[in-house]
């Protein structure tokens, strides 16, 4: 049987395909499950919204790590985001801003405390807090551990809206949110 992790090749690209076809793929860690429904890219070079742009650690983190390598930050002092590390001739980075839950439903509640399972991963702060993912998985490697990776689905038809980033303010204009075209699951709806 193939593997179904995405492995290393597949974040050796441009930051906003990789970011678009990572929509309707599998992030799976330890218990729980989701459906990537919404991504965005950020480009380490003239992205104003990307932490490269005014963080020498984070052009310190790109260097030191090879592509698939989760990026890990505390955003406003109350949650956790989870990156990708994309390298090629453009290097940058995928966020992971919702999934629909597929396994570790139950968990993901207790977590979040809540019971509705559509707002469970409808953000990125939502989805590290239901997953349990913080700052101890930083620079952790996605690409080798099934129980920490993503991996294919088992539908490769996957429809893909392109809508300008979101949640920021500088370089929000750029076409580089990508979200499951219907999805109920994403963090906000797409503006068309």
């Amino acid at each position: 049987m193939k593997s179904r992790i995405i492995r290393t090749a597949f974040f050796q690209r441009d930051p906003i395909r990789c970011a678009r076809e990572l929509v309707g793929t599998e992030l799976i860690w330890g218990k729980c499950t989701g459906k990537i429904v919404e991504t965005e890219a950020y480009l380490a070079e003239n992205d104003e919204a990307c932490h490269t742009f005014s963080r020498p650690t984070t052009r310190a983190f790109v260097e030191r790590n090879k592509p698939g390598a989760a990026y890990i930050y505390f955003s406003y002092g109350a949650h956790w985001m989870l990156n990708v590390l994309v390298k090629n001739s453009a290097d940058g980075f995928v966020l992971i801003r919702a999934v629909q839950p597929l396994r570790g439903i139950e968990l993901m509640k207790k977590r979040r405390k809540i019971d509705d399972e559509r707002r469970l991963c409808s953000g990125p702060g939502k989805l590290t807090q239901a997953f349990d993912i913080t700052d101890r998985h930083h620079e952790m490697n996605l690409c080798v551990d099934p129980r920490h990776c993503f991996a294919y689905g088992d539908n490769d038809d996957v429809d893909v809206v392109a809508d300008e980033r979101i949640g920021i303010t500088r370089s929000a204009h750029h076409l580089w949110r990508f979200t499951l075209r219907g999805s109920k699951f994403v963090s906000r709806r797409v503006n068309l």
